[in-house]
């Protein structure tokens, strides 16, 4: 029987007030496997009020006790690994080693918040004026928002999540409706680990979720991971509203390789990059960019084979290079920019359209393609295709090279392979793009440093996690204090501290 999702609001799951339904599918065989309830605007204010009525007493919480409760949340997380990674891939369609992964990166920067009671701290300033020290605190916005997508279910709400509850503050999470169970095993995680009831909430929905969170002005902050012409509206309508908001969007990574760079290092780590988790990550690398024609052709050479030879399989597979892609209007879309880039010239070195796998002719798979001699002009280029597909754009020169990604739409990664550390510091140093890797192919920062694209990868002006993470969600208050012994005289000028 069919599993149904609802809601996770107070501290329990319930069902919800909306008679609209989504069907969840089982990316590895194209059968559905439950539906999900999508919130109407009733069940997001019900969740809104629940994280509204534990905002005084959460805040008030010491960030010790905050602290403990993260502390509490990772050893359940590490202990459900598994069951989360199961379920995880049944919905997604990445395999347990991607999905064991995801959830580690989220668990990464929960370790992160594990540190608030000194990441929390504020300044102070003893004897500024005469008699008068300033000091300023960090404190919570109140209840916040996020808006997570299907491709990582663990690792991005608790990206959110995590620093923002240990900040203080309460949370309501609308996470992808194409694959429910992971959101809502957290927040029952989170409740295990000794989180009062209504801290964290999970509200199933689409549209109508998301504009209701926007809508409501008891929500003060919302943080968003998607496509970039969401993002650009959730960030535009959020700020109309004096919301404080983060917008997250779309990418197209290039990965450049200079003549000097080691060949089976590169391929090694573009394979993995362009073809890890069938390309459905937003910091995959699906532009190869090599410099020279010599480096060009070994590098084609050297990528073909190894593309014809992934080995795809089923969700649950332990020794799998990639699954199946989530759904099958999104194989649809990625064959269709697969068709594109060969009407608009590119030359399809391996066409992955073709893949069917054994016993499973009805999943949503689709096989690695490699593509090349892409161009700026191309819409295939211009574009993220969000699938196993690499597109080789070739340069001429180390200034093409950088020129190609800085001049793109998106701005999220980029990475360089050379033995050329000039070369290196000067790309990382020119390119316009958010996060550079060298000789790195995937530049995710570590949890205590934080992440950020720019240009249409990213609205707003602070990132995700690490201390800018816990600048989003806290404001800050200064205190200019006085204790005098005797009665002063009345001031007509501002105050200085001269």
């Amino acid at each position: 029987m069919a599993k149904e999702f609802g809601h996770f609001i107070n501290g329990k799951r319930v069902g919800g007030e909306s008679d609209r339904f989504q069907d969840v599918f089982n990316p590895t065989t194209g059968e559905v496997q439950g539906r999900v309830r999508l919130a109407d605007r009733s069940d997001v204010a019900r969740a809104v009020e629940a994280a509204q009525t534990a905002f005084p007493e959460w805040a008030a919480t010491n960030p010790q006790r905050r602290a403990r409760v993260m502390f509490k949340f990772r050893e359940l997380l590490e202990k459900d690994m598994d069951n989360l990674a199961r379920l995880l891939s049944q919905e997604h369609g990445k395999i347990l080693p991607d999905s064991r992964g995801d959830i580690q990166r989220g668990l990464e920067v929960i370790e992160f918040a594990c540190g608030i009671p000194h990441l929390q701290k504020g300044e102070y300033t003893d004897q500024a004026g005469a008699g008068i020290d300033v000091y300023s605190m960090r404190q919570p916005l109140g209840v916040c928002a996020g808006i997570t997508p299907f491709n990582f279910p663990a690792m991005i709400p608790m990206w959110m999540f995590g620093v923002a509850i240990a900040c203080g503050n309460t949370f309501v999470n609308k996470p992808s409706e194409r694959d429910p169970s992971v959101p809502l095993r957290l927040a029952e995680l989170m409740m295990e680990a000794g989180l009062p009831d209504g801290v964290l909430n999970v509200v199933n929905g689409d549209k109508e979720a998301v504009d209701a969170l926007i809508d409501d002005p008891r929500v003060k902050a919302i943080s968003f991971v998607g496509s970039s012409d969401i993002a650009q509206y959730i960030y535009s309508r959020s700020a109309a509203e004096n919301k404080r908001v983060q917008c997250f969007g779309g990418a197209k990574n290039h990965l450049v390789i200079l003549p000097d760079a080691d060949m089976d290092n590169v391929v090694n780590n573009l394979i993995g990059s362009a073809y890890g988790s069938a390309g459905e990550r937003c910091m995959a690398t699906p532009v190869a960019v090599p410099v020279g024609e010599k480096t060009a052709q070994t590098l084609v050479e050297m990528l073909k084979p190894r593309v014809e030879g992934l080995r795809i399989g089923p969700s649950l597979s332990e020794d799998s290079d990639l699954g199946p892609l989530v759904t099958a209007a999104h194989k649809a879309r990625v064959s269709n920019y697969i068709q594109t880039a060969i009407d608009e010239g590119q030359e399809c070195v391996v066409d992955g359209r073709g893949f069917k796998l054994q016993g499973y002719e009805n999943g949503f798979f689709l096989g690695g393609t490699l593509l090349d001699f892409a161009k700026p002009e191309h819409k295939s280029y211009h574009e993220e295709i969000f699938g196993p597909v690499l597109q080789i754009a070739r340069a001429a020169n180390f200034e093409e090279a950088v020129e190609l990604p800085s001049k793109h739409q998106y701005g999220n990664g980029v990475a360089i392979f050379t033995r050329n550390g000039d070369a290196a510091r000067e790309f990382a140093r020119k390119v316009n793009v958010g996060m550079v890797g060298v000789n790195v192919p995937i530049p995710v920062p570590v949890s205590y440093h934080s992440f950020g694209g720019w240009k249409r990868s990213g609205f707003g002006d602070t990132n995700q996690y690490g201390m800018e993470g816990v600048r989003f969600w806290t404001k800050v208050k200064t205190v200019t204090s006085r204790w005098p012994d005797d009665i002063q005289g009345a001031e007509f000028v501002i105050p200085t501290m001269g």
